[in-house]
């Protein structure tokens, strides 16, 4: 899969929208929607994410435990499959879903 983006936090694409947890950016081929909580992680394959159906990058945190899970960093939407307002849905259900968390663990945030 050939692309310009491959390159993690590509600073030469524009953003199209930002929000505190997730960015988009605009790739000639894709729309890339990237987890803000992530930045700093290093990719370590790509593959077909099971969520959205679409080749992601992903990276591995791990627990107290020491276990590895692996994680979703960026995903890319084929501009020629998605549109605009669907990446953006995407990325608004991320943010819920972030500022949920934060909101049950750091109530006085």
């Amino acid at each position: 899969m050939e692309t310009q983006s491959k390159n993690n936090d590509n600073p030469e694409l524009p953003i199209l929208k930002k929000g505190i947890f997730y960015a988009i950016l605009d790739d000639p081929v894709y729309f890339i929607m990237e987890d803000k909580t992530k930045r700093g992680l290093t990719s370590q394959e790509r593959s077909v994410d099971e969520k959205y159906g679409v080749s992601s990058d992903r990276g591995m945190i791990y627990d107290m435990d020491g276990i590895g899970h692996k994680v979703g960093i960026r995903w890319y939407f084929p501009k020629d499959t998605y549109g605009f307002d669907k990446v953006l849905e995407h990325a608004t259900e991320m943010e819920q879903r972030y500022r949920k968390i934060r909101e049950e663990t750091c109530p006085d945030y």
